[in-house]
């Protein structure tokens, strides 16, 4: 019997991929055995580079998607791209992101606008493409990184919390939408995970964020792609509209 953990045959667009929890979620798809198509869109040396190694470290097909995951016509271009190579697209990890911390009184209509179009914006692109291409063979999950600070709120991140919310909102109203295609939708909501954005804080904040984790450990970007495998594969082919936290008992 074939495991049901096994991705091969399947093609995989993870966002947002060449660092951090997108680089870990390309790693564990290819792992097993998906088709990855990798995307970052600031550093063409680094993407080309990852997607060789996927390759090299795998021995799958793997792609480097250079778009910008806000901008209308990119997202259109590049998943016109992924048909005429695959003819399908089958996971779309929507892990593309940025935090610009601000306290409410500080925020800008730049601010505002630029985390927007990426966090919200160009989630929201990337479920439309993905699901027209999914909805040729009926079948397909959408795995949208959101966030406890989505969920739950934190001080100086009014902005980012309420894109990662709307995250939320857009998971839930998908997932209804998409269900009668057979195309599941779910997010993930981690908490505070080790990556190059966390490493960059204050050392007092840092405490202050680790202290709150009842697991007493930060969480790395394994234990997100880890999530992220289990939703994206045939594992949870009944489960749609969830939002699965990751966070080891944070408590902001």
């Amino acid at each position: 019997m074939e495991s049901l953990l096994t991705l091969n045959g399947k093609v995989a667009l993870v966002t947002g991929s060449t660092r951090g929890i997108g680089w870990a979620c390309a790693n564990v798809l290819a792992q097993h055995g998906a088709t990855v198509l990798l995307n970052g869109r600031t550093n063409a040396d680094l993407l080309h580079a990852r997607v060789e190694e996927i390759k090299s470290k795998y021995s799958i097909e793997a792609e480097g998607l250079p778009f910008d995951v806000g901008s209308p016509d990119a997202v259109k271009e590049s998943y016109g791209q992924i048909f005429k190579m695959f003819k399908r697209l089958d996971i779309l990890v929507n892990n593309a992101g940025i935090l610009d911390d601000n306290l409410l009184g500080m925020v800008s209509p730049q601010n505002i606008a630029q985390t927007f179009r990426v966090n919200v914006e160009g989630v929201i692109l990337n479920m439309q493409y993905a699901s027209r291409l999914m909805a040729r063979n009926r079948s397909g999950s959408i795995v949208n990184l959101s966030s406890i600070i989505g969920r739950v709120g934190n001080t100086g991140q009014v902005v980012y919390g309420s894109s990662k919310a709307a995250v939320i909102g857009m998971t839930l109203s998908a997932a209804k939408e998409l269900a009668p295609a057979n195309i599941r939708v779910n997010a993930v909501a981690p908490g505070f995970i080790d990556t190059d954005m966390t490493r960059q804080l204050p050392s007092d904040k840092y405490q202050e964020r680790f202290a709150s984790i009842r697991m007493k450990r930060i969480g790395t970007p394994q234990d997100v792609a880890k999530a992220v495998l289990f939703l994206a594969s045939d594992l949870s082919t009944y489960i749609t509209g969830q939002i699965l936290g990751v966070d080891g008992g944070m408590i902001i």
